[in-house]
């Protein structure tokens, strides 16, 4: 197991006594991969890139939350051992190397049990944190709002639940907390199970009172109505620059992972006028917790809802195509279909990283694509590719709404009133003391509008 400096930062000729802060060590322990077999890791159809899977693991701690990472290495073992996780050589090797860099936190690139997290801190005399805890301590850092402090906390305490072992008495032996270099919680509710399901009780009551008043935001833009079009993708796909590419808004857009966290919607213009809502959602990653789902439920209920779905991925990335199947895996986790074609526009971010020569290919490679599954080429960053895309969301509404012709009297205030709130008005015209006007409704509205207006299907002309 040969140990390989990740960003030049470990210093091993520094002089003794030259403690650091914040130091941490980051071991990737992933199963050998077979011949023929697939990583018994990864619930992925993809089997993910061993250098590719440690470079997000350490960019999780040092971009993300600026931890100072003195090295990381992989260390591939043949089987999960039930006490450490890895076997007991690969626990000294990690031990001598934690001591020789003087680091203060181990991060293990996998989900630990609590047993393995308790027995490798006492063989390596250091904090060791898994990567469901090290995700949580992003998200609790990254969270601005109200509702996404809620969020966070309540998957942190399902996290902490998990992790009060018998032996651990003391309240600076419990992991998980707010802040893990701090040692305990921010709170003292960790000192017992009773106090942290009190907690977790309210918290729930909380977000429930949040989901209320988001179905009552929802109910008033469908009155409007604005229809949802939502941004998912892995994290640092580029989501946020594109959100604020097409909506000209201003929300945090950094090549760091987790960068958005709480949601955001915009007004989106659509190429002929009509209107719509933008959402950005909270990046996705491989092997998210469960925890993590289960608590932004609330916030991806805007995904849930949405008409049309913008699947945004880093083409240029090495592991595109792992981190496809990680998004498409959380979206199933959430009951939605990665393969509804008729919702779902897949976007290909990130082609200003390609030469003349390179995006040539892939404009071939995504013209060979199913004409049901077309993937759209964009440059969040220049723009290259962002009116097709719009024009491509504006068709992907128009194909769920029913375009409808009709006559109705100008006196008549409160039917204009009506269309207005409740449809979509393409053109207006007042001929004779009467408005022809062509609409496009929901197919939920489209009886009203037929029978109280003697609407008509629209003919172009």
């Amino acid at each position: 197991m040969e140990p390989r400096n990740f960003d030049g930062d470990a210093d091993r000729s520094r002089p003794a006594g030259a403690k650091q802060t914040g130091r941490v060590l980051v071991i990737g322990p992933y199963l050998r991969v077979r011949a023929g077999g697939t990583d018994a890791q990864s619930e992925s159809h993809v089997v993910r890139d061993a250098e590719a899977r440690l470079d997000e693991a350490a960019g999780l701690g040092a971009r993300a939350i600026d931890l100072v990472i003195a090295d990381a290495i992989i260390a591939p073992i043949s089987q999960i051992r039930p006490a450490t996780y890895i076997g007991k050589g690969k626990v000294e090797e990690i031990a001598a190397l934690a001591k020789s860099l003087d680091v203060e936190l181990v991060v293990m690139d996998c989900a630990l049990a609590p047993i393995q997290q308790r027995n490798l801190e006492k063989e390596l005399h250091a904090k060791v944190l898994d990567r469901t805890g090290l995700i949580l301590e992003i998200f609790g850092r990254r969270a601005k709002t109200k509702e996404g402090s809620l969020q966070v906390e309540l998957a942190h305490l399902n996290y902490q639940r998990s992790r009060l072992v018998r032996s651990w008495t003391h309240l600076e032996r419990q992991r998980g907390g707010f802040g893990f270099m701090g040692g305990p919680g921010e709170t003292q509710i960790e000192a017992d199970r009773r106090l942290i399901q009190e907690r977790i009780s309210k918290l729930e009551g909380e977000l429930k009172k949040v989901q209320a008043t988001r179905r009552l935001h929802r109910a008033g833009r469908q009155r409007v109505p604005y229809r949802v079009v939502a941004l998912v993708g892995y994290t640092n796909a580029g989501k946020s620059t594109l959100f604020n590419r097409l909506t000209r808004a201003d929300v945090q857009a950094a090549d760091m992972l987790f960068a958005t966290l709480d949601p955001t919607l915009r007004a989106l213009t659509l190429p002929h006028g009509g209107k719509a809502m933008l959402s950005d959602t909270v990046g996705f990653i491989s092997n998210l917790p469960t925890q993590l789902v289960a608590a932004f439920r609330a916030t991806l209920e805007e995904v849930l809802e949405a008409d049309v779905i913008l699947h945004v991925r880093d083409i240029s990335h090495e592991d595109a195509e792992a981190q496809q199947s990680d998004v498409d895996a959380v979206l199933r986790q959430l009951g939605i279909n990665p393969d509804d074609s008729g919702r779902i526009i897949e976007v290909w971010n990130k082609i200003d990283r390609y030469d003349a020569e390179q995006r040539e290919e892939l404009l071939n490679i995504a013209a060979r694509r199913p004409e049901d599954h077309p993937a759209m080429l964009v440059s969040a960053v220049s723009g290259e590719g962002v009116d097709a895309l719009l024009a491509a969301i504006e068709e992907r509404l128009a194909a769920k709404r029913t375009t409808l012709d009709l006559s109705i009297d100008a006196g008549d205030g409160a039917g204009i009133s009506w269309l207005h709130r409740n449809s979509e008005v393409l053109t207006k015209e007042l001929h004779d003391g009467r408005f022809d006007m062509t609409v496009r409704v929901d197919e939920t509205k489209r009886d009203i509008v037929v029978n109280r207006f003697d609407a008509v299907p629209h003919h172009a002309a």
